[in-house]
């Protein structure tokens, strides 16, 4: 059945059969015809001649780093959510944080037909502005904040800094940071900010031999606090970028002997599964990944529905999780 036959079987014109497949204004009257004829028949348009007539194929293009990360997995599924709500479908693009597989997933969405990308990278460069600003359709970015785009952010140095505060208000006095790559200005850079903003407001001076940076896993979390132990300056708590760093050192404290919070305090961000049930719950703070994804999400609808609207910048603020790992009674 063509959508001809389909539109006399309801007894309406074929544009408001058109309208109605494609989220138009239809009158509740139609509405409730084309309804029950889509029951009486089972008729469905194809997905092919809607992208053709419509230039509206109901697909959204979703680049993500990784697979594995529970916090993308948090954030894709608040962005199928609520496209899923509109008939939109996800493309799921994974770059395995490869650069050169990022910039040519951008390539392959810009060449071929999506209605909008919502992008999730950590380090962006004038290669990604350049291909982001030749896009044909709406572009999201979610996880980071870059200019002249529309993104949906995390307070990442407030929630470093809540964490390194709630250490240091327990009498912690040699703090230690182990952080991700500085290039990633979310989780490295901006992390790293609220670390030594802390350390300032308190009135301590961030120690270079007792800085890392690591990996985003719990292997390389394991090495760089061996290296920091290994030195003459040991501390009494440690800020992580990430729970996997975090679960990473507090599983070298551990084997070591060194006591979880009464020799040395330890938080983390993100607020993962593995840390609650941690030999140690971890403190941690809270980024509302599924959030995320769902405010990115309805942001593309947006400008789906009017494009060229002003770019907007949405960041989302975060509760810290006190558990186990920082409750020491302060010296």
């Amino acid at each position: 059945m063509n959508i001809s036959e389909f539109a006399k079987e309801a007894g309406v014109s074929v544009s408001a059969v058109s309208r109605y497949f494609n989220d138009g204004y239809l009158s509740e009257d139609k509405r409730a015809q084309i309804e029950a004829a889509i029951e009486r028949t089972g008729y469905e348009p194809s997905r092919s001649a809607r992208t053709v007539q419509n230039k509206v194929t109901k697909l959204v293009g979703v680049i993500l780093p990784k697979l594995s990360s529970e916090s993308i997995s948090r954030v894709t599924e608040g962005i199928s959510r609520v496209l899923g709500q509109h008939g939109f479908e996800l493309l799921l693009v994974n770059t395995a944080n490869d650069y050169n597989r990022e910039i040519s997933s951008l390539e392959l969405l810009r060449h071929n037909r999506v209605d909008g990308v919502i992008l999730l990278a950590s380090v962006f460069t004038e290669l990604h502005r350049t291909l982001l600003s030749k896009m044909r359709v709406p572009v999201v970015i979610v996880g980071q904040q870059f200019k002249g785009f529309n993104c949906v952010c995390h307070n990442d140095l407030g929630a470093a800094y809540a964490m390194t505060s709630l250490m240091l208000e327990k009498g912690a006095k040699t703090p230690a940071f182990i952080g991700a790559d500085p290039e990633d200005k979310a989780a490295g850079l901006d992390r790293r900010k609220g670390f030594e903003k802390a350390l300032l407001d308190h009135g301590l001076t961030p120690d270079p031999r007792l800085m890392e940076v690591a990996k985003f896993n719990m292997d390389s979390g394991y090495e760089k606090a061996k290296q920091i132990f290994s030195g003459r300056v040991r501390p009494d708590c440690i800020f992580c970028a990430t729970d996997n760093i975090a679960a990473g050192a507090m599983l070298y404290c551990h084997e070591q002997g060194i006591r979880i919070p009464e020799d040395v305090m330890i938080g983390g961000v993100g607020d993962s599964r593995m840390g609650r049930v941690l030999l140690t719950p971890l403190s941690s703070v809270h980024l509302h990944y599924g959030t995320a994804g769902e405010e990115g999400a309805k942001m593309l609808l947006s400008q789906l529905r009017e494009r060229g609207s002003v770019h907007r910048v949405l960041q989302l603020e975060f509760d810290v999780i006190e558990r186990e790992s920082t409750m020491r009674t302060k010296k």
